[in-house]
């Protein structure tokens, strides 16, 4: 199965491969839910920077709106991460 490039996000993809096929950063194995996260203990981009060097702020800001226009879906995906881990 191909990798699905998301119109309105164009760095955010979906690969069957990765994470399940839940939405990464293109070209990382970063999940979309890491940096929703991340996002809860400091909303500060620099925190968030620092805990993902390898994307530029243009692609934490992209993956954050992609939060952001997902909610309900993404919510979903984190209940579902935090459970696996209990």
């Amino acid at each position: 199965m191909a990798i699905e490039h998301l119109v309105d996000f164009p760095h955010i993809v979906r690969d069957p491969q990765i994470h399940g096929g839940e939405p990464i950063v293109a070209g990382t194995r970063v999940p979309v839910r890491g940096l929703a996260v991340a996002q809860r203990f400091s909303p500060e981009m620099d925190y968030l920077r620092a805990a993902y060097p390898a994307l530029s702020v243009a692609l934490i800001e992209e993956a954050l709106a992609f939060y952001d226009a997902h909610r309900a879906e993404m919510n979903r995906v984190i209940r579902e991460n935090e459970a696996a881990l209990d």
